[in-house]
């Protein structure tokens, strides 16, 4: 039943059917609100320099459409780099550096899914999570980081940063800001980014199935569990037959779920993503596989903007 809930509320945001049409409608005075409101908090915004190079990569739709495995792709190529997010579902709260320089120092507890992913999957980096990215940033230049990625950091109007804007392959039915629609900024805020990446044109998602490490075919009977935003756009990649078990995004799962997913699927295996992965390991499943994730982004896409901006704090120096 939750799971129908959660897969129904992803439709009305998105692409809704006549019916959530209608309740979009009857809440447009409360999406009136909540637009006059972002767009008072970024008038009266006042930016703060850091005197160090920060890269926000973000959307403006609620949800994942990219941006761990492209800030990922991105922070890699950097030395010193130091990755801030908020940590969503963790069960801490404040300041708390998860790696520094590729040690990790905390559990996925502490450090919520999104950034355990990003500590495993980068050994040379420094991740911290925080509500408060401007003293995450303090912090991330206290401890030598030399460029800073804001994981989702769009809408932080008072941090000056390069904005990096990614954009859905399939666009939303549903044009409108929460909650009458899935936007949590209005579309026309595009045009605030520095750079826009469109997904399946600037840049696509590239799944290899992985089973301890190594590449693997799945097995015939397999249930992919997921607790990520939108979890019906991983099907692409997968067989038509596969069962989808699906929780909210950054549910920490329980051994009682996994209990009862076992029990009703006693003769299948097990398919999860990475950042599932990180919360799923505890509980010792022997057959389970992983789809390992990674972004490749189109030639043709000019970051020489980018390359500006960050060359520019070099020269101050």
């Amino acid at each position: 039943m939750k799971q129908k809930l959660y897969l129904w509320i992803e439709d009305y945001l998105f692409f809704p059917n006549s019916f959530q049409r209608i309740i979009s409608f009857l809440l447009l005075p409360l999406t009136f609100i909540y637009m006059l409101i972002i767009l008072i908090k970024r008038a009266m915004a006042k930016e703060i320099e850091f005197g160090i190079p920060i890269i926000s990569v973000g959307n403006i739709i609620v949800g994942g459409s990219g941006k761990t495995p492209i800030t990922i792709k991105l922070a890699s190529k950097y030395e010193n780099a130091c990755v801030i997010l908020r940590g969503y579902g963790r069960a801490s709260k404040g300041l708390f550096v998860v790696s520094q320089s590729g040690k990790i120092l905390v559990d996925v507890k502490t450090s919520g899914d999104e950034a355990m992913l990003l500590a495993n999957s980068l050994p040379k980096a420094t991740i911290i999570v925080s509500e408060n990215r401007v003293k995450a940033i303090l912090k991330a230049k206290e401890i030598g980081c030399k460029i800073v990625f804001l994981d989702d950091g769009f809408s932080k109007y008072q941090i000056s940063k390069f904005n990096i804007l990614l954009r859905p392959k399939d666009e939303p039915t549903n044009i409108f800001c929460l909650p009458s629609g899935g936007y949590r900024e209005p579309k026309g805020f595009y045009a605030q980014a520095d750079i826009e990446l469109l997904e399946g044109s600037d840049f696509k998602r590239v799944v290899t199935i992985k089973k301890d490490d190594k590449d693997n075919e799945l097995p015939s009977k397999i249930v992919l569990i997921t607790a990520i935003s939108k979890p019906k756009r991983l099907l692409e990649f997968l067989p038509k037959n596969i069962k989808l078990v699906s929780f909210p995004d950054h549910y920490d799962f329980t051994i009682e779920d996994i209990k009862d997913i076992q029990e009703k699927y006693k003769e299948y295996s097990f398919l999860t993503t990475g950042k599932d992965f990180v919360k799923l390991r505890k509980f010792n499943l022997d057959n389970i596989y992983l789809m390992d994730l990674d972004i490749k982004i189109d030639d043709k896409v000019d970051f020489s903007l980018m390359n500006e901006y960050i060359n520019s704090f070099n020269k101050g120096a």
